[in-house]
């Protein structure tokens, strides 16, 4: 009798892990991801060593959003400043969109163009956006290897961890 209650106590033990273990995969193998900030691309928003959380079925972000990506086998944080349709043009070390220069009241940096990586004026595809990181004088962006396709778009960041916190 006691033989039995033990193994049907491993079975309900080995059932609630494969269920605990499905559940955890779910939530952070196909809802949400985690990433570190590799890099201070997005501050003051996002510092080096911040956790980013970020919400993986969204694959067509809104303008100014954050979004998580890959490019060059390298994952990003940028923030989305143009959408598919849209002109951009980096001139004057300021965006242009669509023949308006942007204003960008939070953004405390110049945004320079970088030599012979992008042609202005550029025109996005329907599957593409343009982002800039916030540091606008170090970051790696849309400015150094062009648009981003949605393809490439891992997921809409939902929250920001700062390592302080932790």
């Amino acid at each position: 009798m006691e033989k039995e209650r033990t193994k049907l106590e491993i079975r309900l033990f080995l059932l609630r892990l494969s269920v605990m273990a499905v559940t955890f995969w779910l939530l952070f193998g196909v809802l949400f991801g985690v990433t570190s900030m590799k890099d201070d691309s997005m501050m003051p928003k996002a510092a080096a060593g911040d956790l980013v959380l970020y919400y993986r079925l969204d694959k067509q972000p809104e303008d100014r959003s954050l979004i998580v990506f890959r490019k060059e086998k390298k994952t990003y944080v940028s923030r989305v400043v143009a959408r598919g349709g849209d002109r951009v043009e980096i001139r004057d070390d300021a965006l242009y969109l669509n023949g308006s220069r942007m204003m960008e009241t939070d953004i405390y940096y110049p945004t320079p163009a970088w030599e012979g990586t992008v042609e202005y004026p550029l025109t996005l595809e329907e599957d593409e956006v343009f982002v800039l990181s916030d540091y606008r004088e170090r970051a790696k962006d849309s400015r150094y290897f062009g648009p981003v396709k949605r393809s490439e778009i891992k997921g809409t960041v939902l929250a920001v961890n700062r390592r302080t916190e932790l």
